[in-house]
């Protein structure tokens, strides 16, 4: 058995899957299917763990090509809040919840949710508070009407 901690988190062991060579450095190890072998962390982590370690929370996030501060938008935190989760484990019930759906939903497919993340983040950075809106009223209900 071989112990994996090309994913950042100390306790993945791989039976198989892995090829052991020696080279004049000493020994490598190759991985077959990286990206699969990592989906598959993933999915148990999601599906097995009551709740998240901050090295677990960290995978997921860099799985899913997040920064800190993009994450940390998203749950309305600043980047550094998400960095002191993961390095002291003390992920919010909330955000262990929340980045296990956020996970399913991109690697799934669903786009978009995914384009609804980023859109609030867009609308973080950009200060609507003095836009005028107009609403109308339509045969369908009200509506907003660009001013």
């Amino acid at each position: 058995m071989f112990r994996y901690g090309g994913c950042g988190l100390r306790n993945v062991w791989l039976q198989n899957g892995y090829v052991e060579r020696k080279t004049p450095h000493g020994k490598a190890v190759a991985i077959q299917d990286v990206e699969g072998l990592h989906r598959a962390i993933a999915l148990h982590i999601i599906q097995n763990k009551p709740r998240l370690s901050g090295a677990e929370f960290r995978f997921l996030r860099k799985e899913m090509e997040l920064s800190q501060t993009g994450l940390g938008q998203t749950f309305g935190y600043e980047g550094q809040t998400v960095a002191i989760w993961e390095k002291k484990g003390n992920v919010p019930k909330l955000a262990d919840r929340a980045i296990r759906a956020i996970y399913r939903e991109i690697t799934e497919g669903n786009v978009s949710f995914k384009d609804i993340i980023d859109r609030l983040n867009d609308m973080d950075r950009v200060n609507h508070e003095r836009s005028k809106v107009v609403m109308r009223e339509t045969g369908k209900g009200w509506q907003a009407k660009a001013a």
